[in-house]
């Protein structure tokens, strides 16, 4: 990453780590959550409202925390936000009750929620040229990946030690978070990053090649802007493609290890499965990233949806019949999800909407999706049992279906709007910035 970025690797690498804890407080959560039960003498009502809520804590800041970055600066939001998240994993460390350790969730949980569409923005912003940009925010999705890896290896090395477990987990969160608060504050690097970004769209601007944003906001943007034709369609796109995916996305991250166990596998084989699983994932990305700024990431997209579907189909066929079966059809929808999904997401909102709202519309499309997966999730192991996954698989099937079609027709918007157009201008020579407007600090 160090050669292929140069001067922007520490800038991709201190909003990757954002992500990283952002998936892993989610991963860390459920993996850990019996324990903190045990520990802290949960009721299971209790446990299902700590989870919601840190749910329904991410949607939130997704959705106001970013509205919140676009009105008082993205940068400065950029810089602090992990703060807050330190401040609430270190409040789960010292949970000593239900209502201590659900206030330290709610606090991390709005952090990283409001923390992924402001990193994106940022990075996307400060690139030098969107092909860049695009490689930067695909390049996020690997520390994701590594957010969940990581977590579900802590949880399952610290398992035998009951709450404390749970606590050590959180430590190193808070840890993590307080070492990016720093990074991000202090570099020197970064900070020259965003003066130069600053710098040369204030100069684009002035050659008359950019319009000032004035007021902007989602509602003036789809419904008011002279192109608001163009943005609502893109928008509706995602919007679609993004909640449909995740669905499934969000089934399978939270309740695999549900389905292994229900299937007859322990809980050891099923965390070993979900560990591999998690290394796959990653091996994929590395190669995704390479392609995320080019036209190919349109034909991997088009395998990614049919491996979803053949993993979808394979699992409503045969159910729970074996763990082996369901392994295998894991692994293809881990191909499929990395080829069509989360990455090309952060990827098409960047590209598609200008730099003053794009942290808005991210956390909005994030905010909401999250929403309707917390709501999903309430039945959801009703869903996955073994008498009831095949009927449930054969529904995926048609979601795939939905949000393969969403994704074809972004696809086609990109193609109509000639919005790939910037990612070969490097290779005539050219340095275009990855935005379209000004976005003032």
């Amino acid at each position: 990453m160090m050669r292929k970025y140069g001067s922007y690797w520490g800038l991709t690498a201190a909003a990757g780590l954002g992500s990283m804890l952002g998936s892993g407080i989610i991963v860390g959560l459920a993996s850990t959550i019996t324990v903190w039960q045990a520990g802290l003498n949960l009721t299971n009502g209790q446990v299902g409202i700590i989870s919601g809520s840190l749910t329904f804590a991410i949607a939130f800041g997704s959705i106001f925390g970013s509205r919140f970055a676009d009105k008082v600066g993205l940068v400065g939001v950029f810089n602090w936000v992990n703060l807050a998240y330190a401040v609430g994993a270190l409040v789960c460390v010292f949970a000593s009750n239900f209502m201590t350790l659900l206030l330290g969730t709610v606090i991390a949980g709005v952090a990283s929620g409001t923390d992924l569409p402001v990193s994106l923005t940022v990075i996307s912003r400060d690139a030098p040229d969107q092909k860049m940009a695009s490689q930067m925010v695909a390049s996020t999705q690997i520390f994701w990946q590594v957010g969940q890896f990581v977590s579900t290896g802590a949880a399952f090395i610290v398992s035998a030690m009951s709450v404390t477990g749970g606590r050590i987990v959180f430590a190193i969160f808070a840890a993590v978070a307080g070492i990016v608060w720093l990074w991000r504050t202090l570099s020197g690097t970064i900070k020259k990053l965003h003066a130069a970004a600053a710098e040369r769209l204030a100069a684009v601007k002035d050659s008359g090649e950019m319009k000032e944003a004035n007021g902007a906001s989602i509602i003036r943007t789809l419904f008011k802007d002279p192109d608001h034709k163009k943005y609502l369609y893109l928008f509706s796109s995602i919007l679609i493609y993004y909640v449909f995916w995740n669905f499934i996305a969000n089934t399978w991250g939270q309740f695999t290890t549900f389905v292994l166990v229900k299937a007859g596998a322990s809980q050891t084989l099923s965390t070993g499965i979900g560990l591999g699983l998690h290394i796959a994932a990653l091996f994929i990305l590395g190669i995704y990233v390479t392609i995320a700024g080019s036209a190919k990431r349109n034909t991997w997209f088009a395998i990614g949806v049919v491996c979803a579907l053949i993993a979808m189909g394979g699992l409503a066929i045969f159910g729970s019949d074996s763990i082996a079966m369901i392994v295998a059809f894991m692994l293809i929808w881990g191909v499929g999800s990395m080829l069509s999904g989360e990455a090309i997401y952060k990827v098409w909102t960047q590209e598609s909407f200008p730099a003053e709202i794009r942290a808005s519309i991210q956390g909005f499309i994030n905010g909401f999706s999250r929403f309707l997966c917390g709501l999903l999730a309430i039945v959801t192991p009703l869903l996955v049992l073994p008498g009831t996954i095949k009927t449930t698989m054969w529904g995926f099937v048609g979601v795939v279906v939905i949000f393969g079609l969403a994704g074809f027709s972004m696809i086609r918007a990109e193609k109509k709007y000639d919005m790939l157009k910037d990612n070969h201008q490097k290779d005539d020579g050219k340095q275009t910035p990855a935005n379209h407007s000004v976005q003032p600090n």
